[in-house]
């Protein structure tokens, strides 16, 4: 999770180095909507879909002790991953002006799709760099190693701001471009370090007649789907982006990237560490103690979540103009993304169960579920889309909110749908366990948001850095302090573990 923070932090500073240069002008659009093929390709073959069916499979050679079994597995599918990605975007590299007219960028201007196009196709390299990293994480942390697997998405960041110095002001949004390949770089060679540790033994076999290929395979195409309806889940609100008021693309994403700061912290980092141990737990058999671990693992998910989204509701305005509006980024650039940035954040414990709960299911190999589910609601989101568009626009709102909220509320009910199923197949969810810190934690953050209004309202005179990053370690005191009072298990566990690590390292 601190490497999480980490990476967040540096992803702040791309972002508001691309805020800077570019704004949300119609450069970033095409930039934005370049990178959509790139990102549906890595997770279609290498990222959600890939990692879901691999991980379980290669961890249960591990626990079983067949290290001899779990690299052929691994040889075979890093072999096919790379065969696959290279194909595919070198297919779509030839077809990018049609993609572009087509699917990705229909409302843009013709400058628009033929700058479009040429940034796709330099940024389809990346895919097949993503596709190698993204296995070589899922191995990594089937082995407990989660710390550099967790701090490659700093260094792609890294490559993206070594673009954005030393290349965009020659290149313009083309540096940016040639960075985003160099960050997928780093990106990959960051977890090599590693490798010596966990005594690689990879081969060039494609493992066609090996039987747990076969299973991955399997396990795999049912999350295809899922992860399939997902990616078309973006892509149609970039699509529908593009025929709105100029900046509704970039609005949209910078909107999702500061919405996924939180979410990336506070449910894939422990989803991600979650996943092995839930498998080994569904190895052996021992259910009881996998439906104990998730309702903790719930419970504590809610009790960051929750002040979180209050927080970014109450303090969105501030913390986005003073991180961003600066050069090309305007007065109205806040007020566009500040409003697509509400709509998603009323989904974050909405996203983040997703998180932990689709875990659950791939720890007992089943991967059709969660698909079942998740391409109902993105189906159901696509839908979403074109209305809350429609309606936005005649209410007198910017129809771009409409978009983010079609994605929380098909969200939320993809999350309502999971726990219903997941509670029959481990014979409940141990709700006991998380009831009572649930509720305490609402209370706690209810008041949290509600004296956040209350320091709105009487700092507005106040220049933004004290508005902003005051507000954030107010409400955070307030709600710590209430969630203290209150008895929260995670409020009084946490202090507890930072205790001891220090006592242990004064200790060591």
């Amino acid at each position: 999770m601190a490497a999480f923070v980490l990476s967040n932090l540096v992803g702040l500073a791309r972002q508001i180095l691309i805020s800077r240069a570019f704004g949300t002008g119609g450069d970033l659009d095409a930039f934005y909507i370049a990178q959509r093929l790139p990102d549906i390709l890595f997770n279609l073959a290498a990222g959600g879909a890939l990692a879901s069916a691999f991980v379980p499979t290669f961890t249960g050679f591990l626990t079983r002790g067949d290290r001899a079994g779990a690299w052929r597995l691994a040889s075979g599918v890093m072999n096919l991953v790379f065969l696959i990605l290279t194909a595919a975007s070198l297919l779509a590299a030839l077809l990018a002006p049609l993609l572009v007219r087509s699917m990705l960028g229909p409302g843009f201007s013709p400058e628009q799709q033929a700058l479009t196009v040429a940034l796709l196709r330099i940024l389809l390299i990346s895919s097949v760099i993503f596709g190698l990293s993204g296995l070589l994480m899922g191995i990594l942390n089937a082995h407990q190693h989660f710390l550099l697997p967790a701090l490659a998405p700093t260094f792609y960041w890294l490559g993206m701001i070594f673009g954005l110095l030393a290349w965009a002001p020659r290149m313009g949004i083309f540096g940016l471009a040639w960075g985003a390949v160099l960050g997928a770089g780093l990106h990959l060679a960051v977890q090599l370090p590693a490798l010596p540790g966990i005594r690689p033994r990879l081969t060039f076999d494609l493992g066609l007649g090996n039987a747990s290929v076969r299973d991955v395979i399997r396990l795999m195409g049912p999350r295809l789907i899922g992860v399939a309806a997902v990616q078309l889940n973006f892509l149609v609100p970039a699509a529908l982006a593009s025929f709105m008021v100029g900046g509704s693309v970039a609005a949209l994403n910078y909107a999702w990237q500061i919405f996924t700061m939180p979410q990336v912290v506070i449910a894939q980092s422990i989803a991600i560490a979650a996943l092995p141990t839930f498998s080994a737990m569904a190895a052996r058999g021992e259910i009881n103690a996998m439906r104990a671990s998730l309702a903790d693992t719930l419970r504590g998910i809610l009790f960051l979540a929750l002040p979180a989204a209050v927080g970014m509701l109450a303090l969105g305005v501030p913390v986005i103009a003073l991180l961003f509006q600066y050069g090309s980024f305007d007065a109205e650039s806040t007020l566009l993304v500040a409003w697509a940035l509400a709509f998603y954040t009323i989904g974050l414990a909405s996203h983040s169960v997703v998180e932990i709960v689709s875990r659950a299911f791939y720890a007992l190999h089943d991967t059709r579920t969660p698909v079942a589910i998740g391409a109902a609601a993105m189906g159901l989101n696509v839908v979403l889309c074109f209305v809350f568009a429609a309606l936005f626009t005649r209410l007198g709102w910017a129809a771009h909110g409409g978009l983010a909220f079609a994605n929380t509320l098909a969200t939320t009910l993809e999350m309502a749908g999971l726990l219903w199923i997941l509670r029959r197949r481990l014979n409940g969810l141990a709700f006991t366990r998380i009831w009572p810190g649930l509720w305490r934690t609402a209370l706690a953050a209810v008041f949290m948001g509600a004296l956040l209004l209350v320091w709105l309202q009487y700092t507005q005179a106040l220049p933004l850095w004290l508005i902003g990053p005051g507000g954030v370690a107010f409400g955070g005191l307030v709600f710590g302090g209430m969630a203290y009072g209150l008895r929260v298990p995670e409020a009084r566990l946490l202090p507890k573990m930072v205790s001891e690590r220090i006592q242990a390292a004064r200790s060591s």
